[in-house]
This record gives structure tokens, sequence and C-alpha cells, in this order.
């Protein structure tokens, strides 16, 4: 999940795409979240609406009139086996690992994880780390709440359980595997995000001095890749939609007049870097993209953190992979089901050298992998593998229906295609909903989801929140999401915030300077400068208003008035400022000579 905070130019774990504010709150009412029970049963302790309006709402479970009405339509091509899930009592199927599936007495384990349950299972005197032996002396705090089982297996390099940096026993089988399944040439696990690969991928096809194209919006793990690598960027701009405060896909045309300008300037771009899908689900065409960046003889990147599922159901895009991708990054963790911070870094044709990711990724790792955190890579890899065809099936009818029924709430805007002109597809499994027409924020909207309907999102936005659907997600969950903002619409007064998001025009973040590179600026003394006294200095830190959520200044770049003067308009409309290291903006760090 996203953890909103300021954006700090050294800090490569933080997403300029996600400046909103974080799902977790920074205020909360002390009354506690209605009971799950309770709204299975389609009660709510929320004083927001009348019972009876609510009750007039419901005489016909809307819900389960979709669902069978879409059963009818769409039938099930495969029979969904019930899964045990613990402490959670629902007749939904849930689409679980074979190794928790009931009727399977012993079902075949994944290569990483039957190696690491082969060697936890050891007798063994332990003279090796980590210094909580095996579990025996594991700290109670800690194994009270997640039991004795994950420290019996939080093993080291054990000659058993294969080397990251050099496989050729188990994690190499793991990877092999993961690579069928992917369609790549060759997959890496990673153990530090997709931030990790982000920057292995940069460091790989870009020397120093050499330019990437990418766009300005870019998580800023691109940026620290280009201080790690002493690449300059060329920027593009992705399209923005004013009235959703959000920016959108890649322009093919971008790319290519980027490509042109630096022909006419005698340089050669080294790499071509995008983000598809967005965070809120927006999908470049990225077989154009591909083949642009082939023909110019230069590799195609893609930050797919959020797209790790694509291209395995037919309702799905496809992934960056199938369309010609060179390089594809994902964040397994976010929609299938590792563990939070493993990864993996795929590699297709014969553009990229292996050898050098190779080197790179054992430069930027720890030579201390989590065991934990490959073994949950095998894991969803061998659990997309029982049925990758249709195990996104029931999540994507879920989505559908819960479309539906929230279109029909009054006041609730849905993003989709439609909001932008150069939308390729966007991913069923992402709800972005705009609440401007109840007088609501984003911010607004969330808190009162959550403290009164236990409804917790992925992002928060001025003008928006942003659900994610996943394998989890089950149809109490719709249930409860759809009752929820049928509630808060009818509780909200009818009026509008059209004025709360700034629609002028985007130039201040277009008609930029570079002074010298972000590497030279990350490395040069810097000082704190009054605002006054900034325009015409090169800028120290990585300024984000958000919206639109696209950086203003980045390191090494010339303050200039325009920036200066949106900035400030920006910030009396109300948007969020992240980067700066002065909140209240009366001073920005600069580069000093």
């Amino acid at each position: 999940m996203f953890k909103g905070m300021a954006l700090s130019f050294s800090s490569s774990s933080t997403s300029i795409l996600g400046t909103a504010r974080p799902t977790s709150r920074v205020s909360r009412s002390t009354q506690p979240r209605p009971s799950e029970h309770s709204f299975f049963l389609g009660r709510s302790s929320s004083p927001l609406a009348p019972c009876q309006i609510v009750t007039n709402l419901h005489q016909v479970d809307p819900f389960q009139h979709k669902l069978q009405e879409r059963s009818g339509i769409e039938p099930k091509k495969t029979k969904v086996r019930i899964g045990v899930v613990d402490n959670l009592a629902t007749d939904d199927p849930l689409v679980l690992s074979s190794l928790r599936l009931e009727g399977d007495d012993d079902p075949p384990h994944p290569p990483l994880v039957s190696a690491l349950k082969a060697a936890a299972k050891q007798n063994v005197a332990s003279f090796h780390f980590p210094g909580h032996n095996r579990g025996r002396a594991a700290p109670s705090s800690l194994a009270g709440v997640i039991g004795m089982d994950p420290f019996r297996h939080d093993l080291p390099e054990l000659p058993e359980l294969d080397n990251l940096f050099s496989p050729e026993g188990p994690i190499l089988d793991a990877q092999k595997q993961a690579a069928e399944l992917f369609g790549s040439s060759e997959t890496w696990f990673l153990v530090g995000g997709t931030t990790c690969g982000i920057h292995a991928s940069i460091m790989a096809t870009c020397s120093p001095g050499d330019t990437l194209i990418l766009p300005r919006n870019s998580h800023l793990s691109a940026t620290s890749a280009m201080v790690l690598s002493g690449v300059v960027p060329k920027y593009i701009m992705p399209e923005y939609n004013s009235e959703w405060g959000i920016a959108g896909s890649i322009d093919v045309a971008q790319v290519e007049k980027a490509l042109s300008d630096l022909e006419n300037e005698g340089r050669k771009a080294a790499a071509v870097f995008v983000t598809s899908p967005t965070y809120q689900g927006v999908c470049s065409n990225i077989y154009e993209l591909s083949r642009l960046s082939h023909s110019h003889g230069i590799p195609l990147i893609v930050d797919e953190a959020h797209g790790a599922h694509l291209g395995f159901h037919s309702h799905l895009p496809a992934s960056a992979l199938q369309q010609g991708a060179d390089i594809a990054v994902q964040s397994t963790h976010k929609v299938l089901c590792s563990l939070t911070q493993s990864s993996m870094l795929h590699m297709s044709g014969n553009i990229v050298d292996r050898e050098r990711i190779c080197k790179c990724l054992q430069t930027l790792m720890s030579t201390s992998p989590s065991y934990l955190l490959l073994a949950s890579l095998d894991a969803a890899r061998a659990q997309l593998s029982e049925n990758p065809g249709a195990i996104f099936s029931r999540s994507i009818d879920l989505s559908v229906i819960a479309k539906e029924l929230i279109e029909e709430v009054p006041g609730v805007t849905l993003l989709d295609s439609s909001s932008f002109s150069n939308c390729s597809t966007m991913d069923p499994l992402r709800l972005t909903l705009g609440f401007w027409q109840l007088g609501l924020s984003g911010y607004e909207a969330d808190e009162i989801l959550d403290r009164d309907h236990g409804i917790v999102c992925e992002l928060v936005g001025s003008r928006y929140i942003t659900l994610a659907l996943n394998l989890g997600t089950h149809k109490e969950h719709i249930q409860r999401l759809v009752s929820g903002i049928k509630r808060l619409s009818v509780a909200s007064a009818a009026k509008s915030i059209e004025g709360t998001v700034n629609k002028g025009d985007l130039g201040p973040f277009i008609d930029i300077e570079m002074a010298i590179s972000p590497r030279d600026a990350f490395f040069m003394n810097k000082r704190k400068a009054s605002i006054e006294e900034c325009p015409g200095k090169i800028c120290g830190e990585l300024i984000c208003p958000y919206p639109p959520g696209i950086p203003l200044l980045i390191p090494g770049e010339i303050i200039t008035e325009r920036a200066l003067d949106y900035l400030m308009q920006v910030k009396k409309d109300g948007a969020l400022i992240t980067g700066a290291s002065d909140p209240l903006l009366s001073s920005l760090i600069v580069c000093t000579e």
C-alpha cells in the first residue's frame, strides 16, 4: 500500500505518481469501525444515512441481481474450488494457492518453497545467522503476532537453498519457471522491490552522459537511477485530465518527437522508459512504443509495477512483454500474492545485455536476501500457474458488477478510458471514484468510508480515491463498498467543488531548462535560499504539487519565475506540495557553485 511522505530526492522508494495523501490516516476518529458481521447482514452503525432510506435502497439486493445476471450472460469456463480462509466465514469461492486447497493431501511444492520447507525441518545445531537461530530466540512481541513459522523459515544462503547471484539449484529452477509463465527470455527475482529493478534496468541500458527518454511523472526510482547512472533525462509529458487531476498515458507521437529532437541536436537516446499501467490502471500503447524504440535500435523499459497480472485473462490488457517491451519490472506483491517488497525483472529479446543486468543487480541488491521474500515469489508464480487463463475471472466479474452498481449512485463519477483522449486500455481491477458532485474531496470521502464503513482504499487524491481489486477480493467486500458509497451519496450535501483543482495550463512543467544532470545536482553542495532569491538558481530538491502529480522542479533545473508563481498559486488553491524541505515554501534548497 502506498505510504505518502514528503518526496526526498535521496529516497528511492517514494512514488511521484503517488503524491496523493496516503491511505494511512494522519487523523482518525476514535469511533470504532463497524463489525464485519454487521455488514454481512446488511446493517451498519453509520450515523450518516437514515435507516429507512438505506432499507429502501436495498429492498431488492442489487448485488445479487447483478451477480445472477452476469452469471447468466457469462457462465464460468472453469470450476473454482472452495478455499479455506482463517477467521473468515464466507461461501464465496476464494482463489487460493494449491498449498491450502481442500482435497489436496500433499500438493506439489514450487522448487524454492520446497527447498525452504525441507531446510526448515532439519534437526540441526545452528551456528549461523540470523541471530534468532531458527526461531529459538525469536522476540516474543513479534512471535506473538506472526507465530514461529516465519522465524523457522527465515534462513540464510545455505548450500541447499542456492545463491541468488549465482543460482544453480532451486532459485534457478524457480526463475526459469517464472520466465516461462510470464513469457520472458530471462527473469530475475528481486528482494528490493521494483525500485531496485528500475535502478538496474536504467543502469544496464544507459551509461554516464547518455540520454534517457522518460515521462516527467515517472516514479522517483527513475530519478534516483539517473543519479546512480549519470544519465541525462529527456522528459515527455503524459496526457493530463484536469477534472480528475490525474495523468494518463504516453502518446507515441511524443516519444517520436523526443527522438527527432535529440537527433537534431546530434544526440541519441540510449533507452525509452515508460510507466504502464499507472496507479489508476491507465495503459499506454506499449506495442507501438516498442516498435518505435526498436526502429531506432534502442530498448524499451516498462515500469509495470502495477501490472504483474496483465495478460492472464482475455479481459485484461496485454502485458508489456506480450507487446514487445525489452524489460518489464513488476511488483509481484501488488496484485499477485507474493510478500511486500518482492518483485520480478523480466527481459525479452537480445537488445539488452543480460550480463550487465546481472552485474547491476549484484551491485544494488542485498547480499543477504530474504528467503521468505524469494519463496513468496516462487509461490505466487505457482499459484498463478494453476489456472493462468481464468484465475482472475472472479475478480473481474466482481469489478464489473461493482462498476455497474456504482454508476447508478448519484453524484459519484467513475474514471474510465473516455476520461483520456489517448488511452489505449485500462486495467479493470482498478476503480477510481470521484466525489466532487457531492461536495466532497477524495480525502473527505475516504475518511467517511473508512471510519463509518470499514472500507480501506489504496490511494487518495484531492479529487478521487483509487481502489485495487485482487484475488482476495470477495463479494462481501463489494457489497460493503457499494453500500458505503450509497450511504455517502444520500448523506452528502449536493454542492460542487469544481474550483478546487487548478485547471490552468501545464506550461511551467514543460518550459524547463536543465543546467546540470540530476547526478551532478545530487552531489553538489547546497543551501537554503529565500523564495525571493530563487529565480535563476539551480534547484536542489524535487518539488511536486498534487494535483497534477507531476514534478514542477527537479534537481539540476533552473528555477523560473513562472514555476514559482505556479507553485504559490496551487499552494493557495489547497494543493499538496511534496518534496519541499520547507513546507511553508518560504525557501527552497538550491545548488551552490
